[in-house]
């Protein structure tokens, strides 16, 4: 059976309506929903998306893979797709930071959020929502406060929203599918992507702060060589930050 494109007008959220088709049985592989608008989007950590009506992307795609996806893979991948989506739509010096956040110049572009919730362990399933900003010139001044954001708008580029969906859907599912399939090649290119294999890093794991050089990125973990002392490894899903040192 195809995917599908469901697009609402108003709603909570686009992961949302995902999970609650997956929820009923009436999802399919790689269905998208898009909204106008979102009265509770969110991102990673709990933290509020704005979601002005027409004025970004609010894009949810639906995984019921064969097999439990790798989680790193999945996000990674998620996040390299929607680097190539804003490079195609204009900005190439759009770069990700761990784990997927999409940012130009430090402010904050696009953001995406993974989620998944159990329902039936023998049929594996994972939604991947994304929040693009597009056409916004000015955001809630609540939202400023955390953190720097920018739209395509604030770079100069006029972009329709249906573009940005042209852009982003098709290399999400392409990503999606190779993230289930060929795990290991999407971490390489998310290696590749953010160069930071070789390089000395910084790196935070709870309370605790590393930093050395990064040696691998791998699906087991991260390989950190300190100055002195041994390696370090450490799991992807326990890693909070990752950055240049």
């Amino acid at each position: 059976m195809d995917a599908r494109l469901f697009r609402h007008g108003r709603i909570d959220s686009t992961n949302e309506r995902a999970l609650a088709a997956i929820a009923n049985g009436t999802a399919r592989p790689l269905d998208a929903h898009v909204a106008e608008e979102q009265s509770a989007g969110r991102g990673r950590l709990g933290r509020a998306w704005a979601s002005a009506r027409g004025e970004g992307l609010y894009l949810t795609l639906v995984l019921l893979p064969d097999a439990p996806p790798n989680p790193a893979a999945l996000t990674m991948g998620a996040g390299l797709a929607v680097l190539e989506g804003v490079h195609a739509l204009g900005a190439p010096s759009a770069q990700l930071k761990w784990p997927n956040d999409v940012l130009v110049a430090g402010a904050k572009l696009a953001g995406i959020l993974v989620e998944a919730r159990g329902l039936d362990p023998a049929h594996p399933h994972a939604v991947v929502g994304v929040g693009l900003n597009v056409r916004q010139r000015a955001f809630p001044p609540e939202l400023l406060a955390e953190r720097a954001v920018t739209s395509l708008a604030l770079l100069g580029l006029e972009c329709a929203l249906e573009d940005a969906l042209t852009e982003l859907l098709e290399r999400l599912r392409a990503r999606m599918d190779e993230a289930c399939a060929t795990p290991e090649r999407t971490l390489r290119d998310y290696a590749a992507a953010t160069g930071f294999v070789g390089r000395t890093v910084r790196l935070v794991v709870g309370k605790s702060e590393f930093r050395g050089r990064l040696t691998a990125l791998a699906l087991g973990g991260l390989v950190l060589e300190p100055e002195h002392g041994p390696c370090t490894r450490h799991l992807l899903e326990h890693v909070q930050a990752l950055e240049l040192a």
